[in-house]
């Protein structure tokens, strides 16, 4: 492909997830909630990688390879969150978001699209770029590189489901009401959930960027979305809540690494 219809493959995607997203603010507008984007979010970028699939002469291989991972990882992902949603209702960060401009006069439709699923939209689209620009070139066939970006993407995947799944058994218990998990996966990483999608698609980036220039130039896609997940609205504002309900959280943040799994501080 030529770098013009590379533009315009990726301008295209990004219009489709933009109508997509004024869509899902009517829903918001109708159920009076925004909170399900966070599940929508990965299912938006598997949309991405399957509109792409049909309009690329990549490699079959690799093409298939990229769809059925970053299948896998939105499918398991956007129905945990999804999931979560239904049971514990309206996400505060978001409820927070629409009070503050409500205050302001804006309206519902308004804040939820400007504030929430405009800037949802594209950061899927830059995300992915990995699974987009991954489909493009033909050649070389998929290689060593690729094969270990693979492993990367299966680990991640395993990394977060299992870290999910730990977090959800520890909630359910009532008796670790008020505590902090630190065990399993939280005991090595406060957050195996943030570490395993990283790992997702900087494994997907390899895949991509063993095509060349145009795969390796969506490296800007796993770099945004590491920075989001650890210095932006992840950690961040996670462990802002936290803190608030869990004195001894301070405690568990002194021994315990914030992001890349690493065994704990003693003392």
């Amino acid at each position: 492909m030529s770098l013009s219809e590379i533009a315009l493959l990726l301008g295209l995607n990004l219009l489709l997830i933009t109508v997509g997203m004024t869509l899902l603010t009517r829903l918001a507008v109708r159920w009076g909630d925004v909170s399900f984007i966070d599940g929508v979010w990965p299912l938006g970028m598997l949309m991405l990688a399957l509109v792409t699939f049909p309009r690329t002469e990549g490699d079959p291989v690799r093409k298939g390879l990229i769809l059925w991972l970053v299948a896998i990882w939105a499918i398991r992902l956007g129905w945990h969150l999804l999931k979560r949603w239904r049971e514990h209702g309206a996400d505060r960060r978001y409820t927070a978001i629409l009070d503050d401009q409500a205050k302001k006069g804006w309206s519902f439709r308004r804040t939820a699209f400007l504030f929430v699923f405009l800037p949802q939209g594209g950061l899927a689209w830059l995300n992915s770029l990995p699974a987009q620009l991954g489909q493009v070139a033909y050649s070389p066939p998929i290689g060593w590189i690729g094969w270990i970006g693979a492993a990367i993407v299966v680990i991640g995947i395993a990394f977060e489901s299992i870290g999910d799944a730990q977090l959800a058994a520890f909630r359910k218990d009532p008796a670790n009401r008020g505590k902090v998990l630190d065990t399993g996966l939280w005991r090595y990483t406060r957050h195996p959930n943030y570490f395993g999608d990283a790992c997702v698609w900087w494994g997907l980036w390899l895949i991509a960027a063993e095509t060349g220039w145009v795969g390796i130039a969506s490296i800007v896609g796993p770099i945004f979305l590491t920075y989001t997940l650890t210095k932006w609205s992840g950690i961040g504002i996670t462990e802002k809540a936290i803190r608030k309900s869990r004195p001894e959280y301070e405690d568990y943040i002194r021994r315990t690494s914030a992001f890349i799994p690493w065994p704990p501080k003693k003392g």
